[in-house]
């Protein structure tokens, strides 16, 4: 009996070892950490991750970074560039498609590697293996992009280092920073073009469904100058659909797009109408940017109205003293202008001054 008992633990036991996998191991820290590091352009974002050696007082560029390719004694490259980074593959990632100094090249995850020149410069490779280590396998024919670079010298750098060191509403730099050398390449997004084939989507979805997002859309259009498009939406957004109504909103942008299309008549009896929708401080502005287009007499007629709608409030008042004063009846303006000091709060009273003190010399405020 005792004899059975041992057996059948020595076979539970047997289990027990066979369930565990034999190459388990630890997690420790690498010695090179990894790190990343995203930059947003429009609504496309860029990423880096990669491992971040140091310095430890070695030369770098030309032995510990061997120029050009080489064979790297391991895997299956006879002619590997750098990996760019330390340990498994230093990766990029595009959500959407983007150039490369001005190369296109579509979205998704690339190993990212660099063959330095002893002379200067360096080559910047983006493959389409991303899951190697290092570059021991790298191929060439994997390559989805190579742009040949500048580099910079820059102040020591011990751990290696990817950032962004600028960008703009289209583009950025990318750039890697370690011992005193820079490798920079730019990277540019056609942002409207995203943005607006995105727009194009979401509205036949669920955000289809909401009248706001019709009116976002079309002022996204209109001030990346597609008029025809944001004329489509906004009146989408005034009428015909379940969900349609005219709101100051809609109605000023569209006689803003109308104006933008050399349709002056039509504008400004869609700004009649929205005038009729609008508070003191919706018209205030419309009325200003009535002024910027040069449609002065208009604006005049909108703030006068401004004024008699809201009893004489301050805002209106000094509206109607930009109106004024872009006729060049200054006579008036510095009227309006005193009647909206009168009931100003005093936090504002410096700056009605000043303008007043212009208007007095005859001297246009807008």
């Amino acid at each position: 009996m005792k004899q059975s008992k041992l057996i059948g633990a020595f076979f539970v036991s047997a289990l027990m070892l066979l369930s565990i996998p034999i190459n388990a191991q630890l997690k420790t820290p690498e010695a090179s950490q990894r790190a990343q590091v995203t930059q947003r352009v429009g609504i496309t974002d860029i990423t880096i991750d990669y491992g971040r050696p140091s310095v430890k007082e070695r030369e770098v560029w030309g032995k510990l970074v061997p120029y050009g390719y080489n064979n790297l004694g391991f895997g299956t490259s006879k002619a590997a560039p750098w990996r760019a980074g330390a340990n498994q593959n230093t990766t990029i990632e595009f959500s959407h498609d983007v150039k490369i100094e001005g190369k296109d090249i579509k979205a998704g995850l690339y190993g990212l590697h660099v063959a330095l020149k002893e002379g200067g410069g360096a080559t910047v490779i983006f493959s389409r293996n991303s899951s190697s280590w290092g570059s021991y396998f790298y191929d060439e024919k994997e390559d989805a992009l190579r742009v040949d670079v500048q580099t910079k010298e820059v102040g020591h750098t011990e751990t290696l280092l990817f950032l962004f060191p600028s960008f703009d509403a289209t583009s950025t730099i990318a750039a890697l920073r370690w011992e005193k050398k820079e490798i920079p390449f730019k990277i540019e997004v056609d942002v409207d073009d995203i943005v607006m084939k995105g727009v194009k989507d979401d509205l036949r979805s669920n955000a289809g469904f909401t009248q706001s997002n019709w009116d976002n859309a079309a002022n996204y259009a209109f001030n990346s100058g597609d008029l025809d498009q944001a004329l489509d939406w906004v009146n989408a957004s005034i009428s015909g659909n379940f969900f349609s109504k005219e709101t100051f909103g809609n109605l000023s942008l569209k006689s803003r797009i109308l104006a933008k299309q050399g349709k002056t008549a039509e504008a400004m009896e869609i700004v009649d109408k929205a005038v009729t929708k609008g508070n003191a401080s919706q018209v205030f502005q419309l009325g200003n940017g009535l002024i910027g287009q040069g449609q002065k007499e208009k604006a005049l007629e909108v703030l006068k109205s401004n004024v008699k709608n809201n009893n004489g409030a301050w805002p209106s008042n000094y509206g109607l003293a930009r109106a004024y004063s872009a006729t060049g009846d200054y006579k008036n303006a510095v009227k309006s202008m005193n009647n909206a000091m009168s009931k100003a709060p005093e936090r504002f009273k410096g700056r009605l001054s000043g303008e007043l003190e212009k208007l007095k010399k005859g001297e246009d405020i807008n």
